[in-house]
């Protein structure tokens, strides 16, 4: 019988990064002329450590989940128990008491009278679900409704339905012939505002409006201010048209409040969370709803029945991690943190917008990005990226460009000399780039 403490490795001849290009294909990524993929051992607070020993500053929480710093030591001993206790169970006709807490402790800090919480894997499907419930709402109360408003330059995920909800981009193009209809409208500032809640008013077959609120994320971290986006809100609910807001991103503290829409007066029907939900411990979704929603789906007709799920829904050690996860958000010290974060941003960003490679800077909360000036119209594919990313990697940090946009969104513990160092590392870089 084989030791199975001991791990199998056929490449052991080769290092990580060889034996990866041999068996992986990478998410976003034209694998033909990829950059060699830096080999990740471990990780510990906001730095994350290769193969070789080198450390890195994860400035970004890889990809916007881990927002408490990595194998975090509360996290990773509840999540160490739960695994002895109930590692997973079917979510249907089953329950189990971290799901149960999880809904109760999360529910009341959450926008607006959120009541029911629809459990999914990640952010993609958390939109997914939000789409169904508005469109079976409509259908369910026999007043079916089809359209869908979203902006323009959004993300919502890579799933179907979420790509429909984003915007035409490099990432949907191949697509765009089976993405069904919405429509999209603009950011909302001064300018535009009356235009915008005008044309809403006379939308009659419009089920939902879905948003990002404050920050358009992958769409190059595109910003604006609440109190617009509050009369958008308004001007929908006066037109019947339901509210979903896309937290994945922005919830759990990234905008300086627990969730964006802590910012609004108009309050949203329906809110999708996931990435910093675990503490990025490990994948998790939720949709939850306001009671008027759910009971629309409450019959004798089985038709109308919400009909969505997944195999690892709910699942413990992920409920167990983001119970773990909001111990820690809703202490003194990590609010401090992020007010203090948003305040180095602000002065950084003070420092740096007159800079002539500046095109732009923006900051909301713990988000601060920089649109470095090329020349040329601001692109996902400008050939700066591969630059600067590799730049920031010989110096310690990781960032990853959206094109020629850099942009810092660094779990809430980082100290003010890691800020500073990545502060000083990009005003050099303005320099030499």
């Amino acid at each position: 019988m084989s030791d199975i403490s001991k791990p199998q490795t056929p490449n052991s001849e080769l290092n990580l990064t060889e034996r990866d290009k041999k068996v992986i294909w990478h998410p976003y990524t034209q694998m033909k002329n990829a950059l060699p993929h830096i080999p990740i051992v471990r990780g510990e607070g906001v730095y994350v450590f290769d193969e070789n020993g080198k450390r890195y500053i994860d400035a970004v929480s890889s990809w916007w989940v881990n927002i408490h710093g990595h194998a975090h030591p509360h996290i990773a001993k509840k999540v160490a128990e739960q695994l002895s206790v109930l590692e997973h169970v079917i979510f249907a006709g089953f329950t189990h008491e971290p799901a149960v807490l999880l809904a109760e402790r999360l529910l009341p800090i959450l926008p607006g009278k959120q009541e029911k919480v629809f459990y999914t894997d990640n952010g993609s499907t958390a939109v997914e679900v939000a789409l169904k419930m508005c469109l079976q709402y409509w259908d369910n109360k026999g007043k079916p409704k089809t359209r869908i408003l979203a902006f323009k330059n959004a993300y919502h995920g890579d799933t179907f339905g979420a790509m429909s909800v984003s915007g035409r981009s490099i990432f949907t193009d191949a697509f765009n012939s089976l993405l069904f209809d919405v429509d999209f409208i603009d950011l909302p500032g001064e300018d535009n505002i009356s235009y915008l809640t005008a044309y809403i008013s006379h939308l009659t077959d419009t089920a939902c409006f879905i948003f990002e609120p404050l920050i358009l994320g992958s769409g190059g971290m595109l910003m604006y201010e609440a109190k617009y986006l509050d009369e958008l809100i308004a001007a929908c609910k006066q037109a019947g048209i339901l509210i979903i807001a896309d937290e994945v991103m922005t919830g759990f503290g990234r905008t300086g409040s627990y969730f964006a829409c802590d910012k609004l007066s108009n309050k949203p029907d329906i809110v999708c969370l996931s990435k910093g939900l675990t503490g990025g411990t490990m994948p998790l979704g939720i949709t939850t709803c306001i009671n008027e929603i759910y009971e629309a789906f409450l019959s004798d007709d089985k038709l109308k029945t919400l009909y969505h799920g997944h195999s690892f829904t709910a699942n413990p050690i992920a409920c167990v991690a983001s119970l773990a996860s909001l111990d820690i958000l809703l202490q003194d010290e990590t609010m401090a943190n992020i007010k203090r974060v948003e305040t180095k941003h602000a002065l950084f960003l003070q420092d740096i917008k007159a800079h002539p490679k500046v095109k732009a800077v923006r900051q909301t909360g713990t988000i601060i990005a920089i649109e470095w000036e090329t020349g040329n119209e601001t692109s996902y594919l400008s050939n700066l990226r591969n630059l600067l990313y590799t730049y920031f990697l010989d110096r310690g940090i990781i960032l990853r460009p959206l094109g020629n946009i850099i942009y810092i969104l660094a779990p809430y513990i980082i100290s003010d000399e890691d800020l500073d160092y990545i502060y000083t590392t990009i005003k050099t870089a303005l320099e030499d780039v």
